[in-house]
């Protein structure tokens, strides 16, 4: 007999609204909900990955060990022990900075590592915490923490009811949103131009979303602030600065003026390739239109100066009154409140407390950036790295210098890994803890309700029952809290078993149930289980200033540590102005993302996989031609620390000097155990990325523009010098 159960697809932050047959302990179907009040039975390619990780034979289900190249199964009690004497042993002889914590993406989509998970690992006192954050959304984060005085203020665009739309260095077409939640992206955006409105790309390729926008711009990979700049002098030079009500809550409208007026069109055209008469263009277009929003996303951030550019993207929503508006920029209304829950779990919003202990990069809401990860664990000193807990991340396939990550993780004293798959990573793991599939576990997104396009809530139980041998993320998280933070012998046994009881009653709902029913709504869980289908709490509201956490409930329009920023934009854009007179003609990298794709976790599920590759490097035929590529061949892509073999795919997508590479690819490494991802392996853009090409100001990762060079694979063989 079959049944049906609801939930959101947890795969990606669009939250799709899914309706899962199952038929005893396996899944028949995943299709769309029609009934979800969201995604109106919109799903992606991805959702019907929920089934194939959930079946997946490679998944572990049981704690292993590993011994030399082996692994051997341990009982639950015996591995919890075992990691917190490990780990324990570390601190007590080195500190509690020799402990790092590496929390991957999928954290943020589970409402147990999202509560407990942080219990234990933001509590553990260690300097040395990196996350996903650094290789992604961090300027957006730091943006909303200095200009509105939270790391989790991101406004989000009202998509729904905007009638100009602009997007620079984002493809939601294909990420599903991406800090804007927003199921079929494709139909809105559509939407927008069938009431009248135009959608606008600018892009260093011709996107997905590109080739259904009324118009696209390439722009210089790297540049996106001087455009940004040379965008807000036309506003103040031809008096289209209009901030509207924000004039009443936002100090430094002028200062931002004289800035701007430093930088107009002609002088930066040269740099990002976008003409004056183009920026002018778009400018004006924007001011006049009724309600306009600028999107910036992930192309924006990973770059040497995503710091100034997120900053930049919201800045010109204030200045033309688009800041809390219908139709621009806005701030949600969830449910459940995720800016004091995080408070509480130790996400407390701080940025340049301190700095790495190697290279002097800022600390971020208790995190350092990535990047630096590999020159603690091999510098010596006070403080050097030597264990490691990585949770729900990757980071040899994730992070830039993935190849230098690999020599290193085998040096570490004790490394454990809480991961359902012996991957990239976690390979070099003494002990894998496996936490349930998404199917065995409840389901409410804390997180991405915070950036939703429209309020929404909802619930789901699991679809299936965890196995006694199985243990969810949270009662992971809860044993290892209890034995690490509780003294040892018979008393300390004592208390842990009392902790551990008490920790399992405050189980994820127990959390959720208090969120709900002190949230705007006053929702409990029980109504949320009465709608399976979830449910409409309306569109955006304007929030400001109320929801604002600065000081004096004011945003801070031109934040010091910004304007202190300018003086390197300023050399760079002398240095590119150079090099674009010279007719330089060097290569830089991208990356892009594929519907079928979630970073590196969803290639071990065939049907994600199949069909033509796709890990391939995109170069325009221009540059392919001057190289003497053809499409279909083998190329060597190297930057100054390392070099891949990947497939040329010669299209006129790309701005001619930019070649594109996908991330999350790179498998079938030795030791490794997903076996379709090994046979679709490809190769990793970490291993070409440079970890030394950052953008100083936040610390995040530059994976945007780094420069490279570009041969046929044959040409290289036969030069004497090659190997």
């Amino acid at each position: 007999m079959t049944t049906t159960h609801y939930r959101s697809c947890s795969l990606c932050e669009a939250t799709c609204g899914v309706a899962i047959e199952v038929d005893g302990d396996q899944v028949v179907s995943i299709r769309g909900d029609d009934a979800d009040p969201f995604s109106r039975g919109y799903i992606c390619p991805k959702a019907t990955a929920l089934a194939d990780v959930h079946h997946d034979p490679d998944r572990l289900k049981r704690p292993v060990l590993r011994e030399g190249s082996s692994w051997r199964e341990l009982e639950w009690d015996e591995a919890f022990d075992l990691v917190v004497r490990r780990l324990r042993d570390v601190r007590a002889a080195h500190g509690p900075d020799a402990i790092a914590v590496v929390q991957g993406n999928p954290t943020v989509h589970n409402l147990g590592l999202m509560m407990h998970g942080q219990v234990f690992l933001r509590k553990l006192g260690t300097k040395n915490a990196f996350s996903a954050t650094s290789v992604d959304q961090l300027p957006h984060m730091l943006a909303a923490l200095l200009m509105f005085g939270d790391q989790l203020l991101m406004p989000v665009p009202d998509i729904d009811r905007t009638d100009h739309m602009i997007v620079l260095g984002g493809n939601p077409l294909v990420s599903n949103g991406s800090i804007m939640t927003a199921p079929d992206v494709k139909g809105r955006l559509k939407a927008i131009r069938a009431r009248g409105g135009t959608v606008t790309v600018i892009d260093p390729r011709r996107t997905e979303t590109a080739e259904i926008a009324d118009r696209h711009l390439f722009i210089r990979p790297g540049t996106d602030a001087a455009f940004l700049l040379s965008f807000l002098h036309v506003l103040y030079a031809e008096n289209l600065v209009r901030p509207g009500r924000a004039r009443t809550y936002t100090d430094g409208l002028e200062e931002l003026g004289a800035i701007a007026a430093k930088y107009p069109p002609e002088a930066t055209a040269a740099a990002t390739g976008v003409s004056a008469d183009d920026v002018r263009t778009l400018a004006r277009a924007f001011a006049a239109a009724q309600r306009p929003v600028f999107y910036g996303r992930l192309g924006v951030c990973t770059q040497e100066l995503g710091g100034l550019a997120a900053w930049l993207c919201w800045a010109v929503n204030v200045v033309t009154g688009r800041l809390d508006e219908p139709g621009g920029l806005m701030f949600t209304t969830p449910a459940v409140d995720l800016i004091p829950l995080a408070r509480r779990l130790g996400f407390d919003g701080g940025h340049a407390r301190w700095r790495s202990r190697v290279s002097g990069l800022p600390e971020f809401g208790g995190e350092l950036p990535i990047v630096t990860l590999p020159e603690e664990i091999e510098t010596p000193g006070r403080g050097q790295v030597r264990a490691l807990i990585t949770s729900a991340g990757n980071p040899v396939l994730s992070a830039p210098g993935g190849p230098r990550l690999e020599q290193l993780l085998p040096t570490l004293d004790f490394m454990v890994s809480v991961d359902p798959y012996i991957n990239e990573t976690t390979r070099f793991a003494h002990v894998i803890l496996p936490p349930t599939s998404p199917l065995e576990h409840s389901h409410y997104d804390v997180a991405f309700a915070g950036f939703s396009v429209r309020n929404v809530a909802k619930y789901a139980p699991p679809v299936f029952e965890r196995g006694p041998d199985q243990r969810h993320d949270w009662e992971i998280y809860a044993e290892l809290a209890a034995r690490w933070y509780l003294p040892g012998g018979p008393l300390g046994a004592l208390a842990s078993r009392a902790a551990r009881t008490a920790l399992r009653a405050l189980a994820p709902e127990a959390v959720l149930e208090l969120g709900l029913r002190t949230g705007s709504y006053r929702l409990s869980l029980a109504k949320l289980r009465a709608a399976p289908h979830g449910l409409d709490l309306g569109p955006l509201e304007p929030r400001l200033p109320g929801r604002l956490n600065t000081r004096d409930k004011r945003v801070k329009l031109t934040p010091a540590a910004y304007t202190a920023d300018l003086p390197r934009l300023d050399r760079r854009l002398a240095e590119w102005t150079a090099r674009a007179a010279a007719g330089d003609g060097g290569l830089l990298l991208v990356g892009r993302r594929h519907l079928r794709s979630c970073n590196s976790w969803l290639h071990n599920s065939a049907r994600m996989v199949k069909g033509k590759p796709r890990c391939t490097l995109l170069v325009h035929p221009q540059d392919a031609a001057a190289r003497g590529i053809a499409d279909g061949d083998p190329v060597r892509l190297a930057s100054r620390v390392g070099e891949v073999t990947v497939p040329a795919e010669v299209s006129d997508e790309m701005m001619p000097g930019v070649v594109s590479l996908p991330h999350g690819w790179g498998h079938g490494r030795p030791g490794t155990r997903t076996q379709v991802a090994s046979a679709h392996a490809g190769v990793s853009a970490n291993d070409v990325t440079d970890a030394g090409f950052v953008d100083l100001l936040s610390g995040t990762a530059a994976l945007t523009g780094v420069e490279v060079t570009v041969e046929r694979v044959a040409a290289v063989a036969a030069l004497p010098s090659a190997s």
